[in-house]
């Protein structure tokens, strides 16, 4: 017979499990007199007897120090979901054998809330029959249990709302960094980093420029899977980051992560969209800002995370997770777009004339004068790029610079013309 010893103080604590529910493990342990463990409906390990001399298998020692019970190797994984089955979908005390020749038979039951499935208790009985005071020490624990998981799940479900109110109110500016700081956990100096999730909606063209002046999020699906997409993340930071805080917005869901360094933030982002993933739920991308310690920036990194999305969104060949230094050139484009759009008197009168000429004349300059500053003045490489004979583009240029007044021997001129064709290629390639 195998008999377990007191476990040490660092392994007795589960986190957010309650002491209550490792009080009631031992209560059913003293009845039964084999090792009880209360899991979830995951198979996680939320409380587990200590008593001194109970009964133990290696199964449930492995489940103890993992925090889960661990899958059956071969064969013996279906007879193991099978017995978790069993147990939910029995409404009493249900009677498993050993799975393996070093392990132990089982009693077990499901722990409800009337219909909702909460999770399971199972007990180390082997040595005697479980009499029917261990059958009603196993049914009364299932009825404390899910009174106990019910009030941890509230009580989780409030801190989460809790810290959901206070980034929301942090990303819109309406609330002293003292305060979101408390609400948050943040003490002083301590460094933080926002990052930012939505999902692909990217135009058909998935050249560098096509995502300029895009927005995030813009199909009309977009508000429902923002909705599962922050539940999702919610779950997910939950698990594998608890001090982390979740906010949904009108064009991305946002995750503060507090204490974490550039290169973890990156990869901790790449996790989460691994996590997250579900098929035919279409692409996501993530933006990760740059970390600081002052929570009065939150609203200047929101608009940093919501300017990579913008971009990453609007492609379907974008990195899956960026910051603003990877995708810099795009932003900024699109935040020239942006102003152009505003104030179109800021448009070189000779450019528009060109392309207005294009349209109603089906003339090339655009495309000319474009291959040749992407060709950095090359003739050679503009020409091939355009496949035409090096004469002919030195022809239109000149032309172009005739019709339409355009001094592209000044270097300043060549940057603005090159921006607004570049701007103006990309408002043409957008659906």
């Amino acid at each position: 017979m195998i008999r377990s010893d007191p476990p040490s103080p660092e392994a007795g604590v589960t986190e957010g499990a309650g002491e209550e529910l490792y009080a009631l493990a031992d209560a059913i342990a003293a009845v039964i007199g084999g090792s009880v463990a209360i899991e979830d409906l995951d198979a996680r390990v939320l409380a587990y007897s200590t008593l001194p001399g109970q009964r133990i298998d290696e199964l449930r020692r492995r489940g103890i120090l993992g925090r889960r019970v661990p899958a059956q190797p071969g064969p013996q994984a279906d007879r193991q979901h099978h017995q978790y089955r069993q147990v939910l979908a029995a409404h009493g005390v249900v009677r498993l054998p050993a799975l393996a020749g070093d392990e132990l038979p089982r009693a077990a039951v499901a722990v409800r809330a009337g219909d909702l499935p909460l999770g399971t208790i199972w007990a180390i009985a082997d040595t005697r029959p479980l009499d029917a005071a261990g059958e009603q020490a196993l049914r009364d624990g299932a009825t404390t249990a899910a009174l106990h998981i019910l009030r941890l799940r509230s009580a989780a479900a409030l801190e989460l709302h809790t810290r959901e109110q206070a980034l929301r109110a942090a990303l819109d500016a309406t609330a002293a960094a003292p305060e979101t700081a408390y609400r948050l956990g943040l003490s002083a100096g301590t460094p933080f980093t926002l990052l930012g999730f939505a999902p692909v909606d990217a135009p058909t063209d998935a050249s560098v420029g096509a995502s300029v002046g895009a927005s995030v999020g813009a199909s009309p699906q977009a508000g429902a899977v923002l909705t599962r997409l922050g539940a999702d993340l919610g779950r997910h930071w939950a698990a594998v980051r608890p001090s982390a805080a979740v906010a949904g917005g009108p064009r991305a869901v946002y995750t503060l992560l507090p204490d974490v360094d550039p290169e973890s933030a990156r990869r901790l982002a790449a996790q989460a969209l691994a996590a997250v993933a579900r098929p035919r739920a279409g692409l996501l991308r993530a933006a990760v800002g740059r970390p600081t310690t002052a929570v009065a920036e939150l609203p200047g990194l929101r608009a940093e995370v919501d300017d990579v999305l913008r971009v990453t969104t609007g492609s379907p060949e974008a990195p899956s997770v960026a910051a603003l230094a990877d995708v810099h050139a795009q932003v900024l484009l699109a935040h020239l777009a942006d102003e152009l759009t505003r104030r179109p008197r800021l448009r070189h009168p000779g450019i528009e004339a060109m392309l207005e000429h294009d349209r109603t004349h089906h003339t090339p300059y655009a495309a000319t004068v474009t291959a040749w500053l992407d060709a950095v003045g090359n003739i050679g490489d503009a020409a091939r790029r355009l496949h035409v004979h090096p004469n002919t583009l030195k022809y239109r240029l000149r032309r172009a610079r005739d019709l339409f007044g355009l001094e592209l021997d000044d270097p300043d001129v060549r940057l603005s013309s090159w921006l607004q064709l570049r701007i103006g290629r990309s408002d043409a390639h957008r659906p």
